[in-house]
């Protein structure tokens, strides 16, 4: 297996600065090549044709839709279903709450999922470790659709749905990274925020798709048999996705991107060999990571906060609101969250296309202050219990939430190295779920049973906004930077050949200004 030899954070190993090239000259160095030259220079990565873009865009998209659909089909039936199923003796909010602490198990595994996946993914490839996210997300979304209740096993109900919903949090923690990279590194500079965002709209095609199983299930049977098999139904229809999802990732090709890199890395290894101290071969993605790359490592975690804080509350803990402080039935509340994702869903490329133009940092900034700034219209337009009232309510708050969740894909993708882009990623988006998505039902659960008012959720929601603002504050702009060329010295790619005047090395005497665009 190949490794990537390790080297000081902006500096490649290449025949310029290599040791065994040391020796050479100006004039050795303008003259033919060296046979002996020990690493020849790749051939760089292109664009992928416009044509093999959508279908990699179309395979992760899918892929994406059918993880997001397991997962918050998951948080959907927590709130309506598991409290009841599998917490019976509790009392109806303490089980809600219940119910939810096994929802955000599913967090606590996904930076699990997030290091291992990232690891093998920076080693072996993004292709295979996103086959392997899918299968194990459906498999445990269909094992979940066979489970007993307690009304049959007793409390090894509870502890087999915690273990599957542990699996899923491990593949998903794998999921997110590995798929919105595929789509980064085929894609170019130019559009990237808007290729890497349709990635993005699986999560709320995921949720539109879940919801709407949901909605339709509990329209057409009675409470009885919905909370008798019917709910086990969305649940077992993953497998069936899981099998499409399967046959359209399987034809795709893997990041171009990554295989230029890995094919550096195999003509270095022979170098890395006879290099000591620092520069030693890499064996662990993560190491690396965090010695070079810590500060992209906070900025993406501060940049999560307000973005996973805000859809949870959204889209999971009003289900609660709802039902339980407003009176009005589930059905209101998913339609609500029905009609708002296909908004969603329409509005995140959209804001992925105008990153494109102004950046990834004003785009991800006026969803961090919108979000903060309308939470209290969302609870007082929720309060008036009109059906178009908490439409519009939820509508708004997707929307700013998409403009956050559009460039993030990019913009993840720009802070870090292609031999350590997946972890990195991965890492970043995935640790913050922890302290962001994974308690935020929890604690706007816990906060309404306290003081029974939506003032302490909105303040809730309102600091994870400014973390946000802090983090993207601190980021530099990132819509330019070439993917090859992050953590890369300039010599990594072969200068161009001029007829003018050349300097020392033979190489052209104008400024070489290409690291300009790739600095983080």
């Amino acid at each position: 297996m190949w490794r990537w030899p390790v080297r000081p954070y902006g500096h490649a190993m290449t025949p310029e600065n290599s040791p065994a090239d040391k020796s050479r000259t100006p004039s050795s160095a303008s003259s033919s090549p060296d046979p002996s030259t020990p690493v020849p220079a790749p051939v760089p990565a292109s664009p992928s044709s416009s044509s093999s873009l959508r279908r990699i865009v179309a395979a992760s998209l899918i892929g994406t839709t059918i993880e997001w659909y397991d997962f918050f089909l998951y948080g959907s039936a927590a709130a309506l279903v598991f409290n009841k199923l599998f917490f019976p003796d509790s009392d109806p909010l303490v089980g809600t709450l219940l119910a939810f602490l096994t929802y955000a198990v599913g967090f606590a595994a996904r930076p699990v999922g997030a290091l291992v996946f990232g690891h093998y993914g920076d080693r072996i490839g993004r292709k295979k470790l996103l086959v392997l996210s899918l299968l194990l997300m459906g498999g445990a979304t269909f094992a979940i659709g066979l489970l007993p209740t307690y009304a049959a096993i007793g409390s090894f109900a509870p502890v087999l749905l915690t273990t599957l919903r542990l699996v899923q949090g491990f593949a998903l923690g794998g999921e997110w990274g590995g798929a919105v990279l595929l789509v980064s590194e085929h894609g170019d500079a130019r559009r990237r925020g808007f290729w890497a965002s349709w990635p993005q709209t699986g999560a709320p095609a995921g949720q539109l798709l879940a919801t709407a199983v949901l909605a339709v299930l509990t329209a057409v049977l009675s409470d009885a048999a919905f909370m008798g098999w019917g709910w086990r139904v969305p649940f077992l229809l993953s497998g069936v996705l899981v099998g499409i999802g399967l046959w359209i990732r399987l034809a795709v090709d893997e990041s171009p991107v990554f295989k230029e890199a890995r094919e550096r890395a195999e003509a270095r290894k022979a170098e890395a060999a006879k290099l000591s101290g620092d520069e030693q071969v890499e064996k662990m993605p993560l190491i690396a990571v965090l010695r070079f790359h810590w500060k992209d490592v906070l900025i993406a975690m501060g940049a999560r906060m307000a973005e996973n804080i805000t859809f949870y509350v959204i889209t999971a803990f009003i289900l609660v609101y709802a039902t339980s402080e407003l009176k009005l039935s589930q059905q209101t509340a998913l339609n609500a969250v029905l009609i708002s994702s296909a908004v969603h869903f329409a509005v995140i490329p959209a804001w992925g296309a105008l990153s494109d133009r102004v950046g990834r940092r004003p785009v991800y900034l006026l969803g961090a202050i919108g979000t903060g700034l309308w939470v209290f219209p969302f609870f007082e337009l929720l309060n008036t219990r009109s059906f178009g009232a908490i439409v519009l309510a939820v509508m708004v708050g997707l929307i700013l939430h998409g403009a956050m969740y559009a460039p993030q894909a990019a913009f993840f993708s720009e802070l870090f190295a292609t031999r350590l882009r997946y972890s990195g990623a991965s890492i970043g988006a995935q640790f913050s779920s922890v302290a962001a998505g994974a308690p935020a039902p929890m604690i706007a659960t816990a906060l309404l049973a306290d003081y029974g008012s939506s003032t302490p959720i909105a303040l809730y929601v309102i600091a994870a906004a400014l973390i946000t603002v802090i983090a993207i504050a601190c980021a530099k702009e990132t819509s330019k930077r070439d993917l090859t060329r992050i953590g890369e010295d300039d010599t990594t790619a072969p200068a161009p050949v001029s007829s003018g005047n050349t300097g020392p090395a033979g190489g052209s005497s104008a400024p070489d200004r290409s690291r300009e665009a790739v600095q983080p």
